[in-house]
C-alpha cells in the first residue's frame, strides 16, 4: 500500500511517503534560497519521495525561528522559491510548503506571542500581541500563502504546531489572554480565512498540529481535533501530526511514537491525516498505512541519513519501481 499511490484533490502522489518539513537554518539574513537548497531537495525527489514538503518557511522577519531560515514575506523570494519547486517537480514529485510565524520561539530582539510567557531557556519573554500585531500577522498569512500559489506549490501546510505562534494561541499553556483571542480558535479560523482568499481551491491546504503536549492541562488529541473540526469546512484537506514543542519536557520517542496520535485525529476529524515520528524502516512505515493509522506516512530523520530510501527499500515491502536510469549501475 505504501507504493500503491495517493490522490489529493487533483494531485497524484506517486507513493505514500511525506519528506516533512525540517529546518536547514542554510538561508541568508533575507532568506532566500541558495544551491544547497535546490540539491537538498533535488536529492530527495530524485530519491523518490511522493510528497515533500518544504522547511518552515517565514512569512515576516520577526518570525522566524531563526535568521537562517527561508523567507515568504517579500514578492522577491518567489523567484528562489519556483527553483525549489522545479527541481522537486524535475523528477517527479509533489511540492509542498510550510509557512510560519514562530511567535514566542522566534529567536529575535522583540519576540511576540499571544502572552507575555517564556518558552523557557535562553528564549526571551515575548511582548503580548496587540490587535493590530494579531491583524498583521493574519495579513502577513495570507500573502505568503498568494506568493506559494505564484512559486507554483501543488500544497500549502500552514504550522500549527511544535509551539510556534498558531498552537501557542491553540494552548492553554501559552494563551492566558482574557479578549476574544484567549479561544485560540478564533486566530486560527482568522488565519485560515485569509490564506484561503489567496490559495486556490484546487491545490492541496494542510495543517500542521501538535496533537499532544506530554504534561497536564495541554493540547490532548481530541482538543485539537476539535480545534480542526472548527475551521475545515473553510478548506482544510489534510492534517500532519505531530506532537510537542510548545514547553520544556523530556518526550519518550520510540519508533512510531506519533501514530497512534493521528489515527486518534483522523477518527476525530474524517480527514486524512499524515503520521510518523522516528520512523526508520519502510515496513513500519507499511503497517501505519495498513493498519489506517495513517494515511501518509512522514520519514524525517531517516531521510536525511538516507535520502535513497524510498528507491533503495523498495522490494522490502514487495514493491516494484522504476529505478533512476542514471544510478541503475549501482542498484542491487
Amino acid at each position: 500500500m505504501l507504493y500503491d499511490g495517493y490522490t489529493l484533490k487533483n494531485i497524484q502522489l506517486k507513493n505514500r511517503v511525506v519528506m516533512p518539513p525540517m529546518c536547514m537554518y542554510s538561508a541568508n539574513q533575507q532568506g532566500e534560497v541558495n544551491n544547497f537548497h535546490i540539491v537538498h531537495y533535488g536529492t530527495r525527489a530524485l530519491g523518490g519521495v511522493g510528497l515533500i514538503i518544504q522547511e518552515a518557511t517565514g512569512i515576516m522577519p520577526n518570525g522566524r525561528i531563526t535568521d537562517q531560515d527561508l523567507g515568504i514575506w517579500d514578492d522577491h523570494h518567489v523567484k528562489g522559491l519556483k527553483k525549489i519547486v522545479e527541481i522537486i517537480h524535475e523528477h517527479g514529485s509533489v511540492a509542498g510548503i510550510q509557512i510560519n510565524h514562530a511567535g514566542r520561539k522566534a529567536k529575535v530582539d522583540h519576540p511576540i506571542g499571544p502572552s507575555a510567557i517564556t518558552y523557557g531557556g535562553d528564549y526571551a519573554t515575548p511582548q503580548e500581541m496587540t490587535l493590530n500585531d494579531i491583524k498583521d500577522v493574519v495579513k502577513a498569512f495570507g500573502q505568503a500563502a498568494r506568493r506559494a500559489n505564484e512559486a507554483g506549490y501543488d500544497l500549502l501546510e500552514i504550522h500549527g504546531a511544535h509551539g510556534y505562534l498558531l498552537f501557542q494561541f491553540l494552548s492553554p499553556l501559552s494563551n492566558k489572554r482574557t479578549d476574544q483571542y484567549k479561544d485560540g480558535k478564533v486566530f486560527l479560523k482568522e488565519v485560515m480565512e485569509e490564506v484561503v482568499k489567496y490559495w486556490p481551491k484546487d491545490k492541496v491546504l494542510a495543517l500542521r498540529v501538535s496533537a499532544y503536549e506530554y504534561v497536564e492541562g495541554g493540547v490532548t488529541p481530541d482538543t485539537i481535533s476539535e480545534a480542526i473540526n472548527s475551521v475545515k469546512d473553510l478548506g482544510l484537506d489534510l492534517i500532519d501530526v505531530s506532537s510537542g514543542g510548545n514547553v520544556l519536557v523530556k518526550i519518550n520517542a520510540y519508533p512510531g511514537y506519533q501514530l497512534d496520535l493521528a489515527k486518534r485525529v483522523k477518527e476525530l476529524t474524517h480527514l486524512p491525516v499524515i503520521g510518523g515520528g522516528l520512523i526508520t524502516d519502510l515496513r513500519m512505515a507499511e503497517h501505519a498505512i495498513s493498519s489506517r493509522r495513517a494515511d501518509l506516512v512522514y520519514l524525517g530523520r531517516e531521510l536525511l541519513r538516507n535520502p535513497y530510501i524510498v528507491i533503495n527499500q523498495a522490494s522490502d515491502v514487495g514493491a516494484e519501481i522504476t529505478y533512476p536510469i542514471q544510478y541503475i549501475r549501482g542498484k542491487k
